[in-house]
């Protein structure tokens, strides 16, 4: 079997990590697959999906306990989105509301922020997406345009976000936004926009290329008044907690990649085992044998160092640097890794009704979304000529000061 080949993953090590993997293929198998084609037609998943999670213990399970959610380490969190995106589904966006919405409140929030939000996010009554990226701003979270103004009681909030995660099915969204309009320093803050506020429109979900049953939308605000008590952490400090909190949404990018690879190798070997050509197995023919294996040898490669920004994140130690490689590796190897198991599948490979396809559709997003593999690359080579070149100048000054004595 192709696990007996995997490297012991001492990340995933407990039975507590065993029982929740089961508990993943159970609420998959009975409580999303069923249901995936209505979901594509609606381009939304039903709150039903999200109640059940809830039930489950599937939201919110590295918040703590005296919030609602399950007091768990992020290995868990981890886990449950490699075996969700192993399976196949990309719904309902657990990652996008309990490991980037939810840590956001968490950290930063006042206590009646946290006692809001977060019981209700646990039990799924309460679902929650990021505002961020803009019609005219992608990666470049500096230029945003939509603004906030105090006006004593209140944020006069307008502006728009797009491609927006679970937007459509969401309840209130974590929004981006500019507190000091036309000064020097504009500041970036964040606010917890309500989506039953006055002015907080929602544009209809896209239709995509995959991630199909995961609405994705644009918000609209217009002279949207949002309570003062609704800031998150200090005004014109949002820019500081994004960068801070954007390695996490990076490395749940990195596990989804890596969850994916692994479901797209097992359903290769499936495939290719049973169907045949020339009288035998696809899976008897050398170049198919060398494929698979080189799929899974770029998976296992990648998996490592993935689990180890997991350990460096929950030791509150992972960088943004690391973040970056991690998603940027991953993500390139997700591609390769399903296009060639596409490949194996021969026609079948391009069907919709083939759980490879869908897989691929969905995997296209992996290397833009959370910030483009570009940016990543620029962001690690920013710290290395940064470093590079701060040595260099260490070294002429040592220089200078020895000549001098």
């Amino acid at each position: 079997m192709y696990a007996d080949l995997h490297i012991k993953r001492d990340v995933y090590d407990t039975e507590e990590h065993q029982m929740l993997r089961e508990t993943v293929r159970d609420y998959v198998n009975q409580h999303v697959l069923p249901y995936r084609e209505e979901w594509e037609e609606q381009s939304c998943c039903s709150r039903e999906a999200w109640l059940k999670a809830g039930e489950l213990g599937l939201l919110n399970i590295s918040s703590s306990e005296k919030y609602g959610g399950g007091g768990l380490d992020f290995s868990f969190s981890a886990l449950l989105i490699e075996e969700m995106s192993k399976m196949g589904p990309d719904s309902p966006g657990i990652s996008m509301h309990s490991d980037i919405v939810a840590p956001y409140i968490e950290q930063y929030g006042t206590e009646e922020q946290k006692m809001h939000y977060l019981p209700k996010m646990a039990s799924g009554e309460l679902i929650g997406s990021l505002g961020m990226t803009e019609p005219s701003t992608g990666s470049d979270l500096q230029a945003i345009k939509t603004n906030a103004v105090d006006k004593g009681d209140y944020w006069l909030l307008n502006g728009s976000k797009t491609f927006i995660t679970i937007g459509y099915s969401s309840d209130f969204t974590l929004v981006a936004c500019k507190t000091r309009p036309g000064t020097e320093k504009e500041g970036v803050s964040l606010l917890l926009v309500d989506a039953s506020l006055d002015g907080f429109t929602k544009g209809k979900p896209f239709k995509k290329l995959g991630l199909k049953t995961s609405d994705t939308c644009e918000l609209f605000f217009e002279d949207v008044k949002v309570p003062k008590n609704r800031l998150l952490g200090q005004e014109g400090m949002g820019f500081i907690m994004m960068m801070t909190e954007l390695p996490r949404e990076r490395l749940t990018i990195a596990l989804q990649a890596i969850g994916s690879a692994e479901g797209a190798i097992e359903e290769v070997i499936k495939y290719t085992s049973q169907r045949t050509a020339f009288k035998q197995p696809i899976a008897g023919f050398q170049n198919t044998q060398f494929k698979v294996t080189e799929a899974a040898m770029k998976l296992q490669l990648n998996q490592c160092f993935v689990d180890k920004c997991t350990q460096l994140l929950q030791e509150h130690k992972l960088t943004a640097e690391q973040a970056s490689i991690a998603k940027c590796t991953s993500t390139d190897m997700q591609f390769e890794v399903l296009d060639q198991c596409l490949q194996l599948h021969g026609g079948y490979g391009f069907m919709w009704e083939y759980q490879i396809c869908r897989m691929f559709a969905d995997s296209r997003v992996s290397r833009i979304y959370g910030g483009t593999n570009e940016i990543m690359k620029v962001m690690v080579s920013r710290k290395l000529f940064n470093d590079y070149y701060a040595e260099l100048k260490a070294k002429r000054k040592a220089r200078k000061m020895a000549m001098s004595n």
